[in-house]
């Protein structure tokens, strides 16, 4: 017999994260890694579990992640948007909620590009008189 699983896709600057949510206690495995190994910082873990603190199903889901690309913060916000795209699966009346949090929203934020004569986006050569 199947289990009953939701799937949601997160994504953020270069990170693409694939989310399933499973009825479970509440595990977080972030490529076949605990959220307590993958995430050294507390700040991290907490952006992963805004969503389910949210919608208040913390310990009702246990979700398994497979994110790649980009660093680790943005690896962050594409758990949270693969979650709260894996909630509303789950249940459509989580909308209003995750909506006016924000959740739902990709962040189209991403690298500024490289301009000629600095040396990053904005960063300029170091000016000196003589």
């Amino acid at each position: 017999m199947a289990q009953v699983q939701y799937a949601g896709t997160g994504r953020r600057k270069n990170s693409v994260a694939r989310v399933r949510l499973v009825p479970g206690d509440g595990n977080i495995v972030i490529n076949k890694r605990s959220i307590d190994e993958y995430f050294d910082l507390e700040t991290l873990k907490v952006i992963v579990k805004q969503p389910l603190v949210e919608t208040e199903t913390e310990g009702t889901y246990d979700i398994h992640v497979n994110v790649n690309g980009g660093g680790y913060t943005g690896q962050a916000g594409a758990i949270r948007h693969g979650v709260a795209r894996a909630l509303l699966q789950a249940d459509p009346e989580f909308r209003p909620g995750l909506k006016k949090a924000g959740y739902l929203t990709r962040d189209a934020r991403g690298k500024e590009r490289k301009k000629y004569g600095l040396k990053a986006a904005r960063r300029a050569p170091q000016f000196s008189k003589r």
